[in-house]
């Protein structure tokens, strides 16, 4: 049953990096000159940050410009949803002892192209919120019943 007075809840961050760490695609936000983009990728959890493989090209050259990024997780039932926002910095894994560990996760591109630069996003803030699916509370309070 929906709690109509308060159908969101402020998710604990614990609870916020179980649900990042439950899923394999988000979408990573950056902008740089004024003009945003969203780029979807797969990614994995590492500790307390985030690691996806990029290619050359724009996504990678917009992190060079501007490092702050907003990366967001979502999940969803018949009954409810939730998502997770993540803002912070990426930056490119250097070659190294940090490079083969990255190597190492359990993330391979989705398409066959070559994506050898390794980029960690490293929280400055995680977020999350819970909600619960619904009738329209307009409508009820138009029609003084739930729609068909």
């Amino acid at each position: 049953m929906v709690d109509s007075a308060n159908p969101v809840t402020v998710l604990h961050e614990s609870r916020c990096w179980d649900l990042l760490a439950s899923q394999e695609v988000g979408r990573l936000a950056t902008a740089v000159n004024g003009s945003p983009e969203i780029f979807p990728v797969n990614f994995v959890v590492d500790g307390e940050s985030l690691v996806f493989r990029t290619a050359e090209g724009s996504k990678l050259l917009e992190l060079v410009i501007n490092s702050h990024v907003c990366f967001e997780v979502d999940g969803w039932t018949d009954n409810g949803g939730w998502s997770v926002l993540v803002k912070g910095t990426a930056a490119v894994i250097p070659t190294g002892e940090e490079l083969s560990e990255a190597e190492a996760l359990p993330l391979r591109p989705w398409v066959p192209t070559v994506k050898t630069n390794f980029v960690r996003v490293t929280p400055a803030e995680v977020t999350g919120r819970r909600f619960e699916f619904g009738p329209d509370p307009l409508l009820e309070y138009r029609y003084g019943k739930r729609p068909i």
